[in-house]
């Protein structure tokens, strides 16, 4: 295991990478706090069905997030890493915000991706999605902590483990709080820039879209309205919601079974 770092326009990239295998998996995580360089272990472990058969690399956003970051530039980024540690024709895997940015990755960079996978995210953006990031933006500048993570945990998580987990919410809200919010505002914000629902149709790759139908930040309708648009395969998780890859016991291996199938590329 380890982080790799590389410069672009004065700031940082960070990709951490772990696994032995012999085939290329480019993991794309959603909105968080949290960089990736210092959540390697729980990456790791988190993903650890696909370490045997990859070396998965996962992607962060830049240090310093400037003004007007988008989800195209996001994409843009990931691209430059990927060149950076000259990878090509990587099976993706992109959630949340993760998946935004894969869509515009395979749409601009079709070279770079094998098969794509899009997890529990949008092409556009929804009346659902809007509300949710907003709200999360406002409570962020508010820096009223311990509300974001309440209204994260109400949104994310299905009914049945809110139920079984809501007594954790006062402990998660004393781990993690930043100093800064303004990163996290800044890729808040990026999310309500995508709209790559009209250039689907440049997506030429094998794609597997994997959603909750429950779901309150992206809405299960925009996994479905995705599929439709590609006609690629899907699964929805009738209980689940936005955190569907945390919840289903199955999740990764459903990903893997996809990645494991021939590929047949025009």
């Amino acid at each position: 295991m380890k982080t790799i770092t590389c410069k672009k326009d004065g700031t940082n990239l960070d990709c951490v990478v772990f696994g032995k295998g012999a085939k290329t998996l480019v993991l794309i995580p959603g909105l968080s706090f949290q960089r990736v360089k210092g959540a390697a272990l729980p990456l790791a472990y988190m993903y650890r069905a696909f370490t045997k058969d990859y070396t998965v690399y996962v992607m962060d956003k830049k240090d310093t997030v400037p003004d007007g970051y988008t989800i195209r530039d996001m994409a843009e980024d990931t691209a430059f890493m990927m060149e950076y540690l000259r990878l090509s024709a990587a099976d993706v895997v992109g959630v949340s915000q993760g998946g935004m940015i894969a869509q515009y990755l395979a749409i601009r960079h079709p070279g770079l991706v094998h098969k794509l996978v899009l997890c529990v995210t949008a092409s556009r953006i929804s009346e659902t999605m809007e509300k949710a990031i907003n709200r999360w933006i406002w409570l962020a500048r508010e820096g009223d902590y311990a509300r974001l993570v309440a209204d994260m945990f109400e949104k994310m998580y299905s009914e049945a483990y809110r139920k079984k987990n809501r007594r954790l919410i006062p402990l998660l809200s004393r781990i993690g709080r930043p100093k800064d919010y303004s990163r996290f505002i800044a890729l808040a914000e990026a999310c309500l820039t995508c709209n790559a629902y009209p250039e689907l149709h440049q997506i030429s790759c094998p794609a597997f879209v994997i959603g909750g139908k429950e779901d309150q930040v992206a809405a299960g309708s925009a996994s479905e309205e995705i599929a439709g648009k590609l006609s690629c395969e899907i699964y929805m998780y009738e209980a689940l919601g936005h955190a569907a890859y945390e919840e289903a016991k199955d999740f990764n291996q459903r990903i893997l079974r996809f990645l494991q199938e021939p590929c047949f590329r025009p």
